[in-house]
């Protein structure tokens, strides 16, 4: 699975385009998913409480459609982070239209990431844990890379949802696009088990968005 991404599978594609256009998204949103898009753009301003000096993680960053959110004249890193070359080509072009000079891109596994230990106050991952082999493994790299009181926010697919959803889950799986995943509980426990705390989980049809502390 995390080679189809690498090589750059079409449903990434297909996902830029849309999450990039927030007209489009909210009805393609309610309909397939049930969700309100609107939350996963209201969690990207998480940036904002980023202090300036400060240091901004975004994996998988996808074709950047977070750096919506990062002001010109923020004084912040912003690593823009992702397995596959072919979106980071995109978030590089991104950038250099919004003329936001302080983000870098970088190659990266979320399940080993190549990054010091406490080296991040905030880490946002978009509809990332549920496209990973190992969603337990990439929330636990999530909370070493977090400064204590560091935040991580972001979004998943969750799999114990109304029935309505299982034909993506089934549809992503035969891809090789979506992993395991979990339902509530999981994603509870994979925030316990990385020593995060007072997670904040909004369910929104299949999608479920959260914010918890390190």
């Amino acid at each position: 699975m995390s080679a189809n991404w690498r090589r750059g599978h079409p449903w990434a594609a297909v996902y830029d385009f849309f999450v990039e256009r927030e007209t489009l998204s909210r009805p393609v949103g309610r309909l397939l998913f049930g969700t309100d898009t609107g939350l996963l753009y209201d969690e990207m301003h998480a940036v904002e409480g980023v202090p300036d000096g400060g240091s901004i993680l975004d994996i998988p960053c996808g074709g950047g459609v977070a750096l919506r959110a990062l002001a010109r004249d923020r004084d912040v890193r912003y690593v823009a982070a992702d397995i596959a070359p072919a979106m980071l080509a995109r978030t590089r072009q991104v950038a250099r239209e919004r003329r936001l000079d302080q983000v870098e891109t970088q190659i990266a596994d979320a399940e080993d990431m190549p990054f010091a230990d406490a080296e991040f106050d905030l880490c946002m991952s978009f509809a990332g844990l549920h496209c990973f082999p190992h969603p337990d493994l990439a929330t636990h790299e999530v909370g070493r890379v977090l400064k204590p009181g560091g935040r991580f926010v972001g979004s998943v697919f969750l799999v114990d949802g109304s029935i309505r959803y299982l034909p993506m889950v089934v549809l992503g799986r035969v891809a090789g696009v979506m992993g395991p995943s979990g339902g509530m509980a999981d994603l509870r426990r994979w925030f316990d088990e990385a020593g995060f705390a007072d997670a904040q989980i909004e369910r929104s049809g299949a999608i479920a968005y959260f914010s918890a502390v390190r």
